[in-house]
């Protein structure tokens, strides 16, 4: 799996009295697509481009609503995102327990440390926010980490659902805590 992001790019302002310079051109951003793709937790939206997944938006979420409208036609998708429909599909039907897809996702520095660190979670066990706090050397911002899980955009591909609280309940997850279970069992995760 790799995750990208995009460089961080600022505009600066100069004196009105400075040297005009010539205009550089911004680069190329790949056309954004999306994706509805079926699941048993309802209907998954798949974001991103050619190259590359950048969200998937679990439903029940803030943003679903936002992206309600998105094709569903699978032969027609964008390559990145067909492989992801096709990953998810075997990974609800118990086939697939890793995901080998182009990621590309923006977010702090510490959301991308936090995400890596999810994304190391392995298939059928869970950690805690604290765990995940400490694995990213702050042990003591459990909040913070579960902030920047919670702003996860691939969740499923980065596993953000596989972080349960310390005393073992589910605590928190963006498409809901039914959709949370759901995940966890059909990775036969105990609780």
């Amino acid at each position: 799996m790799t995750i990208t992001t995009p460089p961080a790019t600022h505009e600066r302002t100069r004196p009105a009295s400075a040297t005009p310079q010539r205009a550089r051109s911004a680069p190329a951003t790949p056309q954004r697509a999306r994706l509805a793709v079926s699941s048993p937790i309802g209907t998954l939206v798949l974001e991103g481009s050619d190259d590359s997944l950048t969200d998937v938006v679990l439903p029940g979420s803030a943003r679903a609503s936002a992206v309600a409208a998105a094709a569903e036609d699978l032969a027609a998708a964008p390559r990145a995102l067909a492989d992801a429909a096709r990953q998810l599909g075997e990974y609800f039907a118990g086939e697939r327990t890793t995901f080998e897809l182009s990621l590309r996702s923006e977010g702090t520095p510490f959301q991308r440390e936090v995400w890596a660190s999810l994304a190391a979670i392995p298939y059928g066990e869970t950690i805690s926010y604290a765990e995940l706090a400490a694995s990213v050397a702050r042990p003591q911002a459990f909040r913070a980490v579960g902030s920047a899980n919670g702003a996860n955009p691939l969740a499923i591909v980065i596993p953000c659902h596989r972080v349960i609280t310390s005393s073992g309940s589910l605590g928190g997850y963006a498409g809901g805590l039914d959709a949370k279970r759901s995940l966890l069992e059909l990775e036969r995760v105990t609780l």
